[in-house]
């Protein structure tokens, strides 16, 4: 289990270095799991639990509309950050579900653990407020594209940003995600291919 703790430790110190104190209170805190293809880690109308890192496969955040439809808000793989984090940093009801399309590895905290770490650790409060800056910056820049990138833009740009979720997340997520009808995500596809 010690390539869940080296991809975890890999991902934070692409923000911020990490002292050898911080990395073994992660191995304390941090739980290894592996979850089976279409697990729901979290479900809509629930306090979540646990922050998440992917360390392998590629998982999905949603949410059911008035219309009853799913809305996909996140595609995602490993290695990566994968929650609720507002609910989850405020300990309140989400009405986001989380999604394993495909086999994944995970590391979770609860909350009572990272609020505990929070208070001991050299680096975890420091990284934590990067990691909601950057989370917020990426919704603030998807939000960004799709009010003004036309469907065919955001689907070049994602072909582009994210080729292996191509490949292993069905096309009606991806449409969902990039807020296209799968119809009109299977014509602008013909229209690149041809």
């Amino acid at each position: 289990m010690e390539h869940y703790y080296t991809a975890l430790f890999r991902y934070i110190q692409q923000i911020i270095e990490l002292p050898e104190k911080d990395k073994e209170s992660c191995r304390e805190t941090f739980k290894a799991l592996q979850m089976k293809k279409d697990t729901m880690l979290e479900t809509a109308g629930k306090v979540p639990l646990y922050h998440n890192f992917i360390v392998s496969g590629y998982m999905r955040k949603f949410y059911i509309n008035d219309k009853g439809e799913e809305v996909t808000v996140d595609l995602n793989k490993g290695p990566r950050f994968f929650t609720s984090y507002l609910q989850f940093a405020n300990q309140t009801v989400s009405e986001e579900y989380l999604h394993c399309i495909t086999d994944c590895e995970l590391l979770r905290i609860g909350k009572a653990d990272a609020d505990r770490t929070v208070q001991t650790s050299s680096t975890q409060k420091d990284y934590t407020i990067r990691l909601f800056q950057q989370v917020m910056e990426e919704g603030k820049q998807r939000m960004n594209e799709l009010a003004t990138l036309t469907a065919e833009q955001r689907y070049r740009n994602f072909i582009r940003d994210c080729p292996d979720i191509m490949k292993h997340v069905p096309l009606k997520y991806i449409a969902s995600y990039l807020g296209i009808k799968p119809e009109s995500l299977s014509r602008i596809r013909r229209e690149i291919i041809s």
